[in-house]
């Protein structure tokens, strides 16, 4: 595991906040090898440093890798200020203290890794491993050629022009626009920023691959740990996670309450057909 910040370190073996942990290194109450620590910005690495709260050592963590089918209307961090269902209550019955690699909007749905292997996320998430990320997009209007052109070879944005994105037109229905998009990059919100350059809106927005891993058959607010498959094609791709081994054994979480049904087909929730294809590409990609 990549080295940490040690308050982040103490707060994930379960000794208090990160607040908390700040002050215990800030009375002197932790030494890593044997040297008393009192900088706040120290870090150090749980699975190699010896590392001690008043005189007793904190035991590394088991890694853990899961997969999560984020659902809409759940915030994609651990805590909100703002009260809304997080990422964090779906993994109460985890163990251990995972987070999320990278994010997905709060209306957004789909794949999501949980892990607190540092290390894995940091290795995702550099933009020099083009990670990629795939998603199935509904737009509120009939896209033409030249601006599916133009998402395949980049638009325009206030940081820049955005990198190439695989784009494949699933269907147009009723006036409205169906895409499977995948992206190698990681803007903030980037496919509701490129709609919007073009004059259009993101009705529906799902992520259906991420690094060649999918959700397929785990219904919304579900997780699973990775098999020794995935994790070994992601070492091979990406370099991590840095070791391969069997997962503890984990209990699944109770699911979350389903949404209301509405009567008749929503015409904003993909076809079974175009998640089944997408998927199918994820992995003939990876």
């Amino acid at each position: 595991m990549a080295s940490e910040r040690l308050q982040k370190i103490i707060a994930r073996a379960g000794l208090g906040s990160r607040r908390a942990a700040e002050e215990l290194i800030l009375a002197g109450r932790v030494r890593v090898n044997g040297r008393v620590v009192r900088e706040l910005g120290a870090k150090a690495d749980d699975r190699r440093d010896r590392i001690e709260v008043d005189g007793r050592r904190l035991a590394a963590e088991e890694l853990v890798y899961l997969l999560l089918h984020k659902p809409r209307g759940v915030v994609a961090t651990l805590s909100d200020p703002e009260r809304r269902p997080t990422v964090g209550d779906l993994m109460t019955d985890v163990p251990v203290r995972v987070y999320p690699v990278g994010r997905l909007d709060f209306s957004t749905s789909g794949v999501l890794l949980m892990t607190n292997d540092g290390a894995l996320a940091q290795g995702l998430l550099h933009p020099k491993g083009k990670v990629p990320k795939t998603y199935v997009v509904k737009l509120d209007r009939q896209m033409s050629d030249a601006e599916v052109e133009r998402w395949r070879q980049g638009v325009e944005l206030d940081e820049g022009r955005t990198q190439p994105a695989e784009v494949r037109v699933l269907r147009h229905e009723r006036g409205k626009t169906w895409l499977e998009v995948t992206l190698h990059q990681g803007m903030n919100r980037q496919i509701h920023r490129m709609a919007e350059a073009g004059g259009m809106t993101v009705m529906r927005l799902a992520r259906v691959a991420f690094a060649g891993l999918t959700a397929e058959d785990l219904r919304p607010g579900r997780w699973r740990p990775l098999t020794i498959d995935e994790l070994r094609a992601l070492k091979k791709s990406y370099g991590v996670p840095k070791r391969v081994r069997a997962q503890p054994a984990l209990v699944q979480p109770r699911a979350m309450k389903p949404r209301p049904a509405r009567s008749g087909r929503s015409e904003t929730k993909p076809r079974a057909a175009d998640r089944r294809a997408s998927r199918g590409r994820a992995r003939e990609r990876h």
